[in-house]
């Protein structure tokens, strides 16, 4: 067994991130993240630039929270599935957020049900590494880990210098709960990687999964002058800290053709939607 506990990972991950013994969702309150705050686009804000932005880590969130919603009652305990399914309720807040802000500076003045249940795979703008089938727990727990890790470094930039005011309140209430989801896998993580031979295979065999969509990812560009090497730089700093704690390593994969962001999908994503999006489509004018 490896010298670093858990423990140590998850103080190191959550150090900068408020209270170091939460175990829960943070985004479970009932406090507006946009109370007060002004929803005008400045006019120093290019409009298309940040419809483009809300709209792709409005994807990536709603996409990422139904592969987790996939997990209720098959999760290996309860605990887990109460947290996973706690992580898929704050992705889905945050794609509310987001859509909603993409409707009003668009110029569509769609809602976020427009965005969410009727649109096709083509039109969304999410990464791919987010829509693969979930696998296994070990698999599922190494996409979270890499995601998390990725998406906290971009709205902790987003948080201290996105122009919009609307985009940094929902990227800093964001932050708190990413770090929660960050911790989440990196303790699971190492848990199964320093664990028995069988967890530790797996691990092995999820992470090599993900390693052909990481080019994708980190490729990925918000916008607004942030650094895409940068948010790479962070994040990997991260993952391998949390590797190197499970005995594992980060493969090397040649990344495949094709962006997410540009509408290149697997065959993956049409059939998710669909399962997403059956009851708004079936009922299109029902009201609760």
């Amino acid at each position: 067994m490896s010298d670093v506990t858990d423990d140590h990972v998850f103080l190191s991950l959550t150090a900068d991130h408020g209270d170091a013994d939460a175990r829960w969702a943070f985004g479970t309150g009932f406090e507006d993240p946009l109370h007060g705050v002004d929803t005008t686009v400045p006019a120093t804000v290019d409009a298309a630039e940040l419809a483009a932005c809300c709209l792709a880590l409005g994807d990536d969130a709603l996409v990422g929270a139904q592969r987790l919603a996939q997990w209720c009652t098959r999760a290996p305990e309860l605990e887990e599935e109460m947290a996973l399914a706690n992580i898929g309720l704050d992705l889905l807040g945050q794609a509310r957020l987001l859509y909603s802000r993409t409707g009003q500076v668009d110029g569509s003045g769609r809602d976020e049900d427009a965005y969410a249940y009727f649109r096709d795979a083509e039109d969304f703008r999410n990464v791919r590494l987010a829509e693969l089938p979930n696998g296994d727990f070990a698999f599922s727990i190494t996409r979270l880990l890499v995601l998390s890790c990725w998406r906290l470094a971009v709205f902790q930039r987003l948080a201290a210098g996105a122009p919009d005011p609307v985009l940094k309140a929902v990227a800093a209430k964001g932050v708190n709960e990413l770090a929660y989801h960050r911790q989440f896998a990196a303790d699971w993580a190492v848990r199964l990687g320093d664990g028995t031979e069988e967890s530790h295979r797996r691990m092995c065999a999820a992470l090599a999964g993900v390693a052909p969509y990481l080019a994708e990812l980190f490729a990925s560009r918000p916008g607004f002058g942030i650094d895409p090497a940068e948010v790479r730089e962070e994040a990997t700093t991260v993952l391998r800290q949390v590797l190197d704690a499970a005995g594992l390593e980060l493969p090397e994969a040649e990344a495949l053709p094709g962006q997410g962001r540009e509408g290149d999908h697997t065959e993956h994503l049409a059939p998710l939607l669909a399962e997403l999006q059956s009851v708004a489509r079936a009922h299109p004018e029902a009201t609760w």
